[in-house]
């Protein structure tokens, strides 16, 4: 145990260190022409270079350079309409500023510019077909993600980011064997790019291989020099630790994040979560009004909206309750799919009815495993408790795809089983879920306890666990 706790120090040691020394070092992604200056040095890329650079090498890139980029192409556009590759760059980066912001307008245009760039760009356009697949990806829309990343990866087989846009769709779909077919192409592609080893640390995440993907993705923290990609390894980080309880690290994680990023409002919403596991309410509920101000995701404001009715505030919670379902709304407009999210809410705080239906259509067009568990959860909402541990089983056991570790769903699974009179598994999850992460929803932790409280101590007559 010592051993192990000396391992992951280092590696967080490895990863705060690397952050503040690299701070100066720009990214090392970009293909430059040669510089012919004698023995000055060539002069630093603009931010229109930069961006460049991440959005078509598919790692995050400053919000300030993604603007100038945009700007930039748009520009050019006017002038060469026929362009085909800078009508896919700048389809790339409205995708990739749409999901920096959540501003769904950016949806719209990318799609435009993206098959634009199909229409009057090569015959052989893998970075639109990419780009197209990423848009899908940021839309939830995974059976697309899959048909365009499928198809990029037949126009160029060789393309690595092309396989870790893949590996997003496969996870969506809930195809275990599709991802991992897609990360050992990527591992064998591109093994020392700090991008794989971020997708290696997700899909270990998944799979609850939790000391794995710690370590992948404290070394592309360590590897990464773009401010904005560092800076997304860093808020990764940071979930990976909260997820397994270590309040205090994942603070450390998502306040390193925005020091490296002031524009990484993930890891703004991730401080308000650790925050507000810490006691330090004010801060937390301050951290999370930010990050919605920045970045109005529906699964901030449900966070928020929970932060509130555990503190008893019902009329601040109904105000984020209402920003969720216009967000969502918004976004529906936009061709994004926001069924997980609003059947998740409807299942605790609207209409449990309403989101078993959005959840089964959910479920049957891309079975991934945060469905599986929202739905198993909306069942037991509306008292179809078998079936709900039908659901409950598949995203918590490992073979049947659900070995991620996760807390709420394990929680969701030992309520489950409490209703059905399985006191023993229920006793059992229960107990593991607050071993897993004892911080993992204000609302949900004390109901925990709760039910471990009335279900007391096992009896000689409860069957085994």
């Amino acid at each position: 145990m010592e051993i192990e706790r000396g391992r992951r120090s280092r590696r967080r040691n490895r990863v705060l260190i690397a952050s503040v020394a690299g701070a100066a070092v720009l990214g090392g992604v970009l293909v430059l022409l040669p510089w012919d200056g004698g023995d000055a040095s060539p002069p630093a890329p603009g931010p229109a270079a930069l961006a460049r650079g991440a959005v078509t090498t598919g790692v995050p890139a400053a919000l300030p350079d993604l603007a100038v980029l945009i700007g930039d192409r748009e520009r050019h556009l006017r002038a060469q309409p026929l362009d085909g590759a800078s009508w896919a760059v700048l389809g790339a980066a409205y995708v990739e500023q749409g999901r920096r912001t959540a501003d769904v307008a950016n949806w719209a245009k990318a799609e435009k510019a993206l098959r634009t760039s199909l229409k009057v760009g090569a015959e052989r356009n893998p970075q639109a077909l990419e780009g197209l697949a990423a848009l899908a990806v940021a839309r939830r829309d995974f059976p697309a993600a899959k048909k365009w990343g499928e198809s990029a990866v037949k126009a160029a087989p060789k393309r690595w980011t092309a396989h870790a846009v893949l590996i997003d769709a496969y996870t969506g779909l809930g195809d275990d064997k599709g991802v991992g077919r897609a990360l050992e192409k990527l591992k064998k592609l591109r093994p020392d790019a700090p991008a794989t080893g971020a997708r290696a640390a997700a899909v270990y995440r998944d799979r609850g291989w939790r000391e794995d993907a710690q370590a992948r993705i404290s070394d592309a923290a360590a590897a990464a020099e773009a401010p904005a990609e560092r800076a997304a390894y860093l808020e990764q980080a940071g979930r990976l630790a909260f997820e397994r309880g270590e309040r205090e690290e994942a603070l450390r994680f998502f306040e390193e994040a925005l020091r490296t990023d002031p524009d990484q409002r993930a890891a703004q919403a991730g401080q308000g979560r650790a925050l507000a596991a810490l006691g330090r309410t004010t801060d937390a509920l301050s951290a999370y009004q930010a990050a919605l101000a920045k970045r109005p995701e529906p699964e901030y404001a449900l966070e928020l909206g929970e932060l509130y009715e555990s503190l008893g505030l019902g009329q601040a919670a109904r105000v984020q309750y209402d920003l969720l379902r216009k967000r969502v709304r918004d976004a529906e407009a936009a061709g994004a799919d926001e069924r997980l999210v609003l059947g998740r809410f409807e299942a605790d705080h609207g209409d449990p009815a309403r989101a078993v239906r959005l959840l089964r259509e959910e479920w049957g067009r891309q079975p991934g495993i945060a469905v599986a568990d929202a739905l198993g959860w909306a069942l037991h909402r509306t008292g179809e408790h078998e079936e709900a541990l039908e659901f409950a089983a598949i995203a918590t056991e490992g073979d049947k795809g659900g070995g991620v570790r996760s807390a709420l769903y394990v929680f969701h699974r030992g309520v489950i089983e409490r209703e059905l009179e399985r006191y023993g598994p229920a006793r059992r999850h229960l107990r593991e879920a607050l071993m897993i992460n004892p911080y993992f929803s204000p609302l949900r932790v004390p109901e925990a306890k709760r039910a471990l409280a009335a279900l007391g101590e096992p009896s000689v007559e409860d069957p085994p666990g």
